[in-house]
């Protein structure tokens, strides 16, 4: 399932970086406007067959890996028990947080030639923390918020309720012995 939409990759990252990270060196996306109106799915008249070719080569990378990042979100996603694809509502707190780490597992997808210190790296750095969130969210530590589908089916299995035998010397029967 795909938690983001190339349309949200156009409002952030931006389509300058999104244009600079998945066009190919020999077929890069020179137009900022251009790389803007095909992650949003806009008219496109205005420029060459040559130029539309290099943007649409770019959205066919991007949409790699949106899938690619779904299907590692997915992942955590069963190790918890959801049943997929997990529908959760817009503006939900849930879906949110979905949309960031898909968001920020996309950039990284598709900044994998660049050459920064990984450490310093903030395209790196949201990269760890979403897949470091997801694990505590496999294991059960971490919860989509309100709403999470896997939380109310574990609240609920939580009732311990004891039953005992009956009493062996309870006011009945020591009521023989007066």
């Amino acid at each position: 399932m795909s938690y983001i939409t190339p349309a949200e990759l156009a409002e952030r990252p931006g389509a300058r970086e999104i244009a600079q990270t998945a066009s190919a060196a020999h077929q890069m996306v020179r137009d900022d406007a251009l790389m803007d109106a095909t992650l949003r799915g806009l008219e496109r008249s205005a420029w060459t067959g040559e130029d539309i070719a290099a943007a649409d080569a770019a959205l066919a990378r991007v949409q790699d890996a949106v899938s690619e990042a779904g299907a590692l979100i997915d992942g955590h996603l069963v190790q918890r028990g959801y049943q997929l694809p997990l529908q959760l509502p817009e503006g939900s707190a849930g879906r949110s947080m979905l949309t960031v780490w898909a968001r920020a597992i996309t950039r990284y997808y598709l900044n994998k030639d660049r050459m920064t210190d990984e450490a310093k790296d903030p395209v790196a750095r949201d990269y760890r923390d979403a897949l470091r969130l997801l694990g505590l969210l496999a294991v059960g530590k971490f919860s989509l918020g309100e709403g999470d589908p896997a939380a109310s089916v574990n609240a609920s299995s939580t009732d311990v309720r004891f039953q005992s035998a009956p009493l062996v010397f309870g006011r009945e029967q020591m009521r023989a012995f007066r």
